[in-house]
């Protein structure tokens, strides 16, 4: 898509964050955005920012692990808009720890939210993006997390769902005209660590209080710390403009990670050269 004026493109976890940094890179574009997040107060101060740089931009609420506020957004999007051309799924929360001590709400929420809005935004806004025959684009956030697993905490598990979906949709989009890139960043400067006070009162239970002391508590802190000094999400989000300008598959933000996906490559190619003597002829 190398003409973004005047298309049309959803955001989930637009009001602030990378989110919020793809909907303002986007509409400075020239593409009309409708921004949508479950903090209305924030959802309803990001609007405002972009409307006084007149974008046409407009925002709905909505908890995107409920497939029917996600429908509803939808349709609020073609009520405004008439159609969409880019879906952004970007919503994302952290949460896990202990793979002992994952809670059914915790699972419940964190896979909700990070991975089956994402199919189910695929499966609400890919035939929209289909049935004007222009041509779109999907670009869904997973992170550094989707393709090296760290301590395999319940958020990675997300992730590199995330990446998996992008790789395969995007081999069955690719002859109809739509891209699809996956967005896989390091440590940005986000809310992510804050996630709880986005917490839906139905999964309430998922988040008790933060440590204050032990290893737990320290990496929180250095994490904190991490985003606190991160990447400006604006800057990523004129990566993803420009990802989806030119159809990029995978958008990173950095190569800090770089050797570790490298090590892991190392290690599952170690794994076929280990076999590949004891394959039997056929």
């Amino acid at each position: 898509m190398k003409d973004l004026a005047g298309k049309v493109a959803f955001v989930t976890g637009a009001a602030s964050g990378i989110g919020l940094g793809i909907a303002t890179a986007l509409a400075q574009a020239g593409v009309k955005v409708m921004l949508c997040d479950i903090e209305k107060s924030a959802l309803d101060a990001a609007v405002a920012r972009l409307k006084a740089t007149n974008a046409d931009v407009d925002g709905v609420l909505a908890d995107v692990s409920l497939k029917d506020q996600l429908q509803a957004a939808a349709d609020a999007t073609i009520a405004k808009y008439g159609k969409v051309h880019i879906l952004v799924n970007n919503a994302g929360v952290g949460g896990g720890g202990s793979y002992a001590n994952w809670s059914e709400a915790m699972t419940s929420w964190v896979v909700g939210v990070n991975l089956l809005s994402v199919i189910d935004g695929m499966a609400i806004f890919g035939p929209l993006i289909e049935s004007h025959g222009e041509g779109g684009h999907i670009v869904s956030t997973a992170s550094i997390a989707g393709l090296i697993s760290g301590s395999g905490s319940l958020y990675n598990v997300t992730k590199y769902g995330v990446v998996a979906l992008s790789e395969g949709v995007r081999q069955e989009l690719a002859p109809r005209g739509i891209g699809v890139s996956v967005l896989c960043p390091g440590f940005i400067n986000t809310q992510i660590a804050d996630s709880a006070r986005v917490v839906p009162e139905r999964f309430a239970e998922a988040i008790g209080p933060v440590p204050s002391e032990g290893l737990l508590a320290d990496m929180i802190a250095n994490v904190r710390a991490r985003l606190a000094a991160g990447i400006d999400p604006l800057y990523v989000g004129e990566l993803v403009r420009e990802g989806i300008e030119n159809d990029w598959p995978y958008i990173f933000t950095d190569t800090e990670f770089e050797p570790f996906i490298e090590a892991r490559f190392a290690n599952i190619k170690a794994g076929f050269d280990r076999i590949r003597d004891r394959t039997p002829a056929r």
